[in-house]
């Protein structure tokens, strides 16, 4: 991952623990309501991938274990991991696009139910994602996939046939054939093949705007009932609905361009999945308050396309930033780009290495700043911050100061599961602060199973631990024994 020159070392901020007489006067452990749903306290585990679903997509042992464990930390809300939408096949990620995904589902919910005392608010985030390949070997690539043109030809000035075409490509330096080769054919060369939402000469790229309002109605339905308390619709980062969003989409058909014209497929997405599961199921979204890279929406932008799915009716906006492709590092050949390590992908999850500002709340100020047009156009909506947030002081001061409505703690949650009660409970001092080494997103990055370096060596020898494929390391944080 990107990391900024200043290359300035951070520890954890230090804070004073509340009393637990304290804490049940605190906001953050006051209750909220998002839409017809109401959260017994502010706290959110915002979505976070841990690869443990199968290869086809179903949830196993390890899925339920990994909720289960976050569960008995009894935070208001959690947001099940990015569920593909699409009944196609997509790694050991979570689906949700066929009613034979819906038994693990089910038995998914019950175990949040069940650990949490009935405590905790159960969504599911639900995410369409377009195709991307890994980086090719410059042989094989050049040999096997490259669509050879007339552009290649009149470049080259070589009228030879397909073969013989390829073999003159072969003989040339990278930067002789970085000159005949067009941007995009570059890219996949550089970086592997990747489908963008501007690609409207595919025709399944063309077509998205039919087809995902009913990929994504259908999916929620599921997710109704299946039995969660309401759907988050992933429109962050990298992936479909983002781009659709991007300042970056150019489309011509009405559906990029100006930011009206790149908010009508999310509004559709919105409308018909309002129409499928109704006014009585939550209904919310991830975006960015901003995307962090050049030619990208800032937080003005952002704060238009809030008040934009407000005034649609959504019951809840959750605010993140960057991680986008746009400026991802060079993969290896032979590994796929990784949407969190470049500059926008720090700023998505900084770590402890920083600049001047720090690692910690740096999306505060951005998600404030859309809270406020939010409420200056007349909309109430619940708006849940991300970012850096790990102490008692952190969370409860930027509620008190009305920067946002809910706090989200996703590192500092993979941390210490119990966060939430411990300092609920007057315990904080017990808590397991994040380092924010990025360790666990080192592990997202080559799709290993996500852990915490803090715990996922400790007690190896506890009798029935489940263990990561290696056998190294514990997948979920060991039980708090309070003393």
């Amino acid at each position: 991952m990107w990391k900024p020159p200043q290359r300035i070392k951070y520890i954890p901020l230090v804070d004073t623990w509340p009393s637990a007489e304290d804490s049940a006067r605190a906001k953050l452990f006051s209750p909220v309501d998002i839409g017809p749903m109401q959260l017994q306290q502010r706290t959110w585990v915002p979505a976070m991938v841990p690869w443990r679903a199968s290869e086809d997509g179903f949830v196993t042992e390890d899925v339920l274990d990994w909720y289960g464990r976050f569960a008995r930390g009894r935070p208001g809300a959690i947001v099940l991991e990015a569920t593909g939408i699409r009944d196609v096949p997509s790694g050991p990620l979570l689906r949700i696009g066929h009613d034979r995904f819906l038994p693990g589902l089910k038995q998914l919910v019950n175990r949040v139910r069940e650990e949490s005392g009935g405590q905790t608010r159960l969504l599911i985030q639900i995410i369409d994602f377009l195709g991307i390949r890994r980086r090719p070997e410059r042989e094989k690539y050049l040999r096997q996939f490259l669509r050879i043109t007339d552009r290649h030809r009149e470049l080259l000035n070589f009228s030879g046939d397909d073969e013989a075409i390829r073999e003159r490509l072969c003989e040339l330096d990278d930067e002789a054939l970085a000159e005949i080769l067009d941007d995009r054919e570059w890219e996949a060369l550089s970086m592997g093949h990747r489908e963008r939402v501007t690609d409207t000469h595919l025709p399944h790229i063309a077509e998205l705007p039919a087809v995902l309002p009913e990929l994504f109605a259908a999916a929620a339905l599921r997710a109704k009932t299946a039995g969660f308390d309401g759907v988050e619709l992933h429109y962050a980062h990298a992936y479909t609905m983002a781009s659709f969003l991007s300042a970056t989409n150019t489309r011509e058909d009405g559906y990029g361009g100006a930011l009206e014209n790149r908010l009508k497929l999310p509004l559709q997405v919105f409308a018909k999945l309002r129409e499928r599961v109704g006014e009585a199921f939550p209904v919310g979204c991830r975006f960015l308050a901003e995307e962090c890279i050049e030619g990208g929406n800032q937080v003005a932008d952002a704060a238009r396309i809030g008040v934009a799915l407000a005034a649609a009716g959504m019951d809840f906006l959750s605010l993140s930033r960057g991680g986008k492709f746009d400026d991802a590092k060079r993969p290896k050949v032979g590994e796929a780009a990784y949407p969190y390590t470049g500059v926008s992908g720090y700023e998505c999850m900084p770590g402890y290495i920083s600049d001047e500002f720090g690692p910690y709340g740096r999306n505060i100020e951005p998600t404030a700043a859309i809270r406020e047009a939010l409420r200056a156009a007349g909309y109430s909506i619940p708006v849940v911050v991300a970012g850096g947030i790990h102490t008692f002081s952190q969370a409860e001061s930027l509620l008190q100061e009305d920067k946002a409505d809910i706090v989200a703690f996703a590192r500092q949650a993979l941390a210490d599961p119990d966060w939430f009660e411990k300092v609920r409970t007057g315990y904080g001092s017990q808590v397991r602060l994040c380092e924010y080494t990025n360790y666990c997103e080192g592990l997202d990055q080559k799709h290993k199973q996500v852990t915490c370096n803090l715990w996922d060596r400790l007690e190896l020898d506890e009798p029935g631990l489940r263990k990561s494929r290696d056998g190294r390391r514990r997948l979920v944080a060991p039980d708090w024994n309070r003393s």
